[in-house]
């Protein structure tokens, strides 16, 4: 089929370096780090899940502060904010911890985790602390591989829940739930 053909379909060919603004996989983050004398907070946007479990894939490259704290320590947190922290997480994400305390100019408190050096983030609703568990793929791809270790969630912070970020500077919020775990029946033991 033709692009001609596909337009009258109502489809028009689509950027292909924009192709992940349709797949944009999880939630903004935020990641924490600590390399040994302050902790640094960054917003990720290209996260995802590896498998059913705690083993999550984390993009975080050289131009990020955290990358050499997460190279060096083999250790994180990541923080899940909900949607009525956006404009600060967003701050955060166009700030570099190089030259300034994110923690401080943008209202965020570091609390100590249980496992990991890097703290969690108090005003998220969820917080992982993670190791590295494979970073055969960070020279190539700037993917990283880790595990959670220890998950904390605070159901009275969730407020309206997660927001993801649609890859040009506009987010979309979790809608209404729809339930339909019993339809799922192939994978009834994901559903309890």
């Amino acid at each position: 089929m033709t692009t001609t053909e596909l337009q009258h379909q109502s489809f028009t060919e689509y950027p292909m370096c924009d192709v992940h603004r349709l797949i944009e996989p999880g939630p903004v983050v935020m990641v924490s780090t600590f390399d040994g004398r302050r902790a640094n907070l960054m917003t990720n946007g290209f996260n995802m899940p590896i498998a059913h479990g705690a083993l999550i894939g984390l993009i975080v490259g050289p131009w990020d502060h955290s990358y050499e704290a997460l190279r060096a320590t083999g250790e994180c947190v990541i923080a899940i904010p909900s949607v009525d922290l956006a404009e600060r997480v967003v701050g955060v994400g166009n700030t570099s911890g190089r030259e300034t305390d994110k923690w401080r100019r943008f209202g965020f408190t570091p609390t100590p985790g249980a496992v990991v050096r890097a703290p969690l983030v108090e005003e998220c609703f969820a917080n992982i602390e993670c190791t590295v568990a494979d970073d055969r793929l960070v020279d190539d791809y700037n993917l990283w591989i880790l595990r959670g270790e220890r998950p904390w969630f605070d159901a009275a912070r969730r407020g309206a829940g997660e927001f993801h970020h649609r890859g040009d500077g506009t987010f979309s919020a979790n809608a209404s739930t729809v339930d339909l775990r019993d339809r799922m029946t192939k994978w009834h033991h994901l559903t309890r």
